[in-house]
């Protein structure tokens, strides 16, 4: 149950010899930056009560605000600018936050291979989106604009979900491009959902391997990730697993789309919450929720939910005959 639980294809190796050390260091980890999220969002300006709820919501990459604005109901760059750290803290996989503590060492992120392709999407998404926006003078000028479209690639790259603007007012290829992001920028093992930024590079390699089989049949191509090898059996999880988010999100938004809601909010809305991310795009975007949506759409989305915090196969197995007959 413990491997079953673990965020990430690759979850046989552990930091500690027993799960229960294992445990404690994550949750050391995991206590240590809420209790410095929530001083520091004291520090740029919220009231204590708020900084401790915004700072579980953060932590955890839950988008709870005890405000009906979001954070933009505070309209503070400090404030931003603290989420946005700890977002991307809460984004990293807390094995590699632990064993960056224990050894006292940054180079835990340097050796873990999701880290560069983690910031690296976020780097490359925000000034491309940036630039893009600029073209539409959606704000008034640059460093507005990078705001704004920094502060929501986080959030919903992390799956963190809360906004400080209504992007459903940007061009549509940048809402897409900002949705998209929470189904595979998070690191596995970080509070963040989506199928896991190891899983999609997983997905590249073995693509990449396939192009280059097609033109050198006999050539041994090993896919190693960093300077770990990653098994067939894994690799094979990884393609499973890949395909059934996709026919989760398929089956669901067409499930949706019967019901008469509109195929926009019906395909975000699932994307949405099976990625754990909170706001989606039309009528469950960052400036309205999901109040409107029908007791059965509701359920819908709420069973949505469970599968992508679960990451599918967990419930899926527990719904079949078979385990309840063993």
């Amino acid at each position: 149950m413990f491997k079953a639980e673990t965020p990430g294809p690759m979850k046989e190796s552990g930091l500690t010899p027993r799960i229960a050390e294992t445990a404690k260091g994550l949750w050391t980890v995991y206590a240590m930056l809420t209790v410095a999220c929530g001083f520091s969002l004291w520090w740029a300006g919220m009231k204590p009560w708020e900084a401790v709820i915004h700072a579980f919501s953060i932590m955890g990459l839950g988008g709870f605000s005890d405000r009906d604005a979001s954070l933009g109901g505070f309209n503070s760059l400090p404030i931003e600018l603290v989420t946005m750290t700890f977002a991307l803290l809460s984004g990293v996989n807390f094995a590699t936050h632990y064993v960056a503590l224990v050894r006292r060492s940054p180079r835990a992120y340097a050796l873990d291979p999701e880290v560069p392709w983690f910031f690296g999407t976020l780097a490359v998404t925000i000034i491309g989106l940036t630039i893009y926006l600029l073209q539409f003078h959606v704000y008034d000028d640059m460093p507005t604009t990078l705001r704004y479209v920094a502060f929501h690639a986080i959030s919903l790259a992390t799956s963190l979900g809360l906004a400080t603007y209504d992007y459903t007012l940007w061009p549509m290829f940048a809402q897409i491009c900002v949705l998209f992001l929470s189904s595979f920028a998070a690191c596995s093992g970080s509070t963040g959902g989506g199928i896991k930024m190891m899983r999609a590079i997983i997905l590249y390699k073995q693509s990449y391997r396939e192009i280059m089989r097609s033109l050198h049949p006999s050539a041994v191509l090993p896919l190693r990730l960093g300077r770990q090898a990653v098994s067939e059996s894994v690799l094979h999880a990884v393609l499973a697993f890949s395909f059934m988010y996709m026919v989760t999100i398929v089956t669901l938004t067409l499930l949706l789309a019967a019901t008469g809601l509109d195929l926009i909010t019906a395909f975000s809305g699932v994307v949405a919450c099976l990625n754990n991310a909170g706001p989606g795009l039309g009528e469950v975007g960052p400036a309205s929720n999901y109040q409107a949506l029908t007791d059965f759409q509701t359920w819908v989305l709420s069973f949505s939910m469970i599968l992508g915090r679960l990451e599918i196969f967990t419930l899926l197995v527990v719904l079949t005959p078979t385990f309840w007959r063993r």
